[in-house]
């Protein structure tokens, strides 16, 4: 059911979902029509397109039905293009596309890992890209990468996954310092549920706790008028946390023919966490390398 009056926290909005057609991503869509979007539901094939926005009309919400892969950017600008055409405005992009080609390093073809790299990767970059200045123009938006634990620290099976996935972490800390003097939010979530795509990934047992809509509401927050940026929000089976990229204090260690021994003496103390930051940019690491140099010069 629709939420209604002021529970709507996103009445007037319109939002992208890929990727939309079923699984994670319908969850994804029925969620945010409940919450008053209009949601646009992207999915490869044209059929479970239609079978969720009917869902979300029945159930009182308006939705639209879009095939089309995340890849061809010609289908993606023509998405966009029909969007505004019917609501003049675009809000919220939710990346959520993807596939899986899971196998060991050694038994992996480079083709698999190409592809997805190009669906979860490119294809994000592509309807980010296809909406950027849709959004920058009308000062607002909201994009959501979908992230992984594969990515954030590793599964077995899965470099290609987890590549893209790290990738997706990359793009969002760039797009969001980009995009803030124009008001667009950007963020990551990082989610588990039990779809196709983890079906033989994850024990069955742990999969009936991982249904997808406990997955969801994670969007709420990160697509809302008081949504943060560069946060990358993980959800599954109704619990939510927060991972962050962080940058130690570290050691200076500088220069001369033993540079190297010191520091695998040192490396202890330079991978200590106690007492990391979280850069607001990468050039951080840059500023503050420089910084310890100066100080051991002043030292010396």
């Amino acid at each position: 059911m629709m939420t209604s009056g002021s529970d709507r926290l996103l009445a007037g909005r319109v939002a992208i979902v890929t990727g939309a057609g079923g699984g994670l991503g319908r969850a994804h869509a029925l969620y945010l029509a409940s919450q008053g979007a209009s949601v646009v539901v992207n999915d490869l094939a044209l059929e479970p397109a239609e079978a969720v926005a009917g869902e979300i009309a029945a159930a009182g919400g308006t939705a639209l039905a879009v095939a089309g892969s995340v890849t061809d950017e010609a289908a993606v600008a023509a998405m966009v293009a029909g969007v505004l055409d019917r609501w003049g405005r675009i809000d919220i992009l939710i990346n959520n596309a993807g596939i899986l080609r899971d196998k060991s390093f050694a038994k992996m073809s480079l083709d698999d890992f190409r592809l997805v790299v190009d669906v979860h990767l490119i294809g994000a970059a592509i309807c980010s890209k296809a909406v950027w200045e849709v959004m920058r123009a009308q000062q607002y938006g909201r994009i959501v990468m979908t992230t992984s634990s594969s990515g954030l620290w590793g599964n077995f099976g899965q470099a290609n996954y987890g590549a893209a996935k790290m990738a997706l972490v990359g793009l969002m800390q760039t797009l969001a310092i980009e995009g803030e003097k124009y008001g667009i939010c950007v963020n990551a979530l990082a989610p588990t549920a039990a779809t196709q795509m983890t079906h033989g990934v994850l024990a069955d047992e742990s999969l009936a706790a991982l249904d997808p809509a406990l997955v969801s509401p994670a969007l709420l927050p990160l697509v809302a008028e008081a949504a943060p940026t560069r946060t990358i929000l993980c959800a599954g089976a109704g619990h939510f946390a927060a991972a962050e990229v962080t940058l130690s204090p570290g050691v200076h260690i500088g220069a001369g023919a033993d540079a190297g021994q010191r520091l695998a003496d040192a490396l202890p103390q330079v991978v200590d966490r106690d007492g990391a930051i979280v850069p607001a940019y990468g050039f951080t690491q840059a500023e503050r390398e420089v910084a310890s140099a100066a100080a051991a010069r002043e030292l010396a």
